[in-house]
């Protein structure tokens, strides 16, 4: 009896997954646990392993498609046995004829091409048989898709780069059809029969046509999802750092000695937040349904900068950390986020994110709510500027080490005046600078 193996839950608030590579093929003989198949979504890049030994009986999905949780992914004949004496095939990497294919443009498995050509020429309606490949061995590349589709015009100089666009490859004369048009603009709304859809961009000389990876796809989904469902508003303080400074002067050697981690200003940061949540738990809550959910855990999200994209990691029970604990949590979870070593369960759950943009954040920003969550605080610039003090009863002009922090919370949830005393009481906590290692 054949065992389905399917899509597990990846975290909280993901509904789907993008398969981006199959590590096996029909036909292969699999282990326990052995992993068979890379998913992507917009917080997590996850292998997902075999659940019994046996062969790859069908691979239901193919390359590039995004699949909903809980989907068969492929089936597996635990009583295969491996062949003794037949030849070595070489397993195909696609899905059989049976499976669905997620367009109607013919692909044909038989033409060696990467998974993102496939998902161009699928796209596009191109048949891959008619694009000539540079690849290794023939095989067709992204680049030779575009190509295929932008030919160069005979009046045009050749192009500079594979990916770049020339005057007549996207423009079509008004008594023939327009040619296929790339991935990337096919996003745009389709016009009505002879009229140019408004939102349609005509290529430009030079220009380079970058189709979305399947993460930059999802986390694009999850923004735009975010923005349509909570009505974002955002709010900014002024802080003055300068008694962090201080501490974090004082203290900063001795700490990376005693724990090999550096005292950033974050840390500073996500320990007053977590307080500030505790005391403000309107911020520390989820619309469910009709109803709005205060959440007992504060279980912080660090939004964190990797080469495939945005992750946002969770320090589980931040209220219950020291100083040092943060800080030991904070660089944990972003060592492990730049060496591609997080699990699913890093990125669930959280309650309410900060994100730091680090040194090049510039003056200040707003950040777009991670869903389920109600509000995220974004870290601006840190500088020393001029502000007006008063000193020995008198006004005057010094310099102080300075930073705006900007909070983006979902009004559905959450008024102006908590939203407003939460910011101002992290500002309180900072600009105190009663911190504890």
């Amino acid at each position: 009896m054949s065992i389905d193996v399917q899509l597990p839950s990846l975290g909280e608030s993901i509904l789907e997954g993008t398969v981006s590579r199959w590590l096996v093929g029909q036909g292969e003989m699999v282990e326990v646990d052995q992993p068979i198949v890379e998913v992507t979504t917009d917080k997590v890049d996850a292998e997902i392993p075999s659940p019994v030994a046996g062969m790859i009986e069908q691979i239901l999905v193919r390359e590039g498609e995004v699949v909903a949780i809980g989907a068969v992914l492929a089936r597996i004949d635990p009583e295969a046995k491996k062949a003794q004496s037949s030849p070595t095939l070489e397993p195909a990497r696609v899905p059989s004829p049976a499976a669905p294919a997620p367009s109607t443009a013919k692909v044909p498995a038989a033409v060696p091409a990467t998974p993102v050509a496939r998902r161009i020429a699928e796209d596009a309606e191109i048949d891959l048989r008619a694009v000539k490949g540079t690849g290794s061995a023939g095989r067709v590349t992204k680049d030779d898709v575009v190509r295929h589709q932008a030919p160069p015009s005979p009046a045009a100089a050749p192009a500079a780069a594979p990916m770049t666009a020339t005057p007549a490859a996207f423009a079509a004369p008004t008594s023939a059809p327009a040619p296929a048009q790339p991935a990337a603009q096919k996003a745009a709304p389709a016009a009505a029969p002879g009229k140019r859809s408004p939102f349609a961009y005509a290529l430009a000389p030079g220009d380079r046509v970058i189709p979305m990876s399947p993460m930059r796809k999802i986390i694009a989904d999850h923004m735009v999802y975010s923005k349509r469902t909570s009505p974002h508003v955002g709010t900014v303080a002024e802080v003055d750092l300068s008694a962090v400074v201080r501490f974090r002067n004082k203290n900063k050697k001795a700490f990376e000695q005693n724990t090999g981690v550096s005292l950033t200003f974050l840390p500073f940061v996500v320990y007053a937040t977590v307080r500030a949540l505790r005391e403000f738990p309107a911020l520390n809550a989820s619309v469910v349904d009709d109803s709005i959910v205060e959440k007992q855990d504060i279980h912080l999200g660090v939004a964190t900068e990797t080469e495939k994209g945005l992750v946002v990691p969770v320090i589980r029970h931040a209220d219950r950390l020291s100083l040092s604990g943060t800080a030991i949590a904070i660089n944990d979870l972003a060592t492990r986020a730049r060496e591609k070593k997080l699990s699913a369960d890093d990125l669930k759950g959280g309650t309410f994110t900060v994100s730091n943009p680090g040194r090049q954040g510039n003056l200040y920003g707003f950040a777009i709510i991670n869903q389920p969550q109600v509000g995220i605080l974004r870290m601006g610039e840190i500088a020393k500027r001029p502000v007006v003090r008063t000193l020995d009863g008198e006004d005057a002009i010094v310099i102080r080490t300075m930073m705006y922090l900007s909070l983006s919370y979902d009004h559905r949830a959450v008024d102006g005046a908590p939203a407003n005393g939460f910011l101002y009481r992290i500002r309180e906590l900072l600009e105190a600078g009663e911190f504890a290692l």
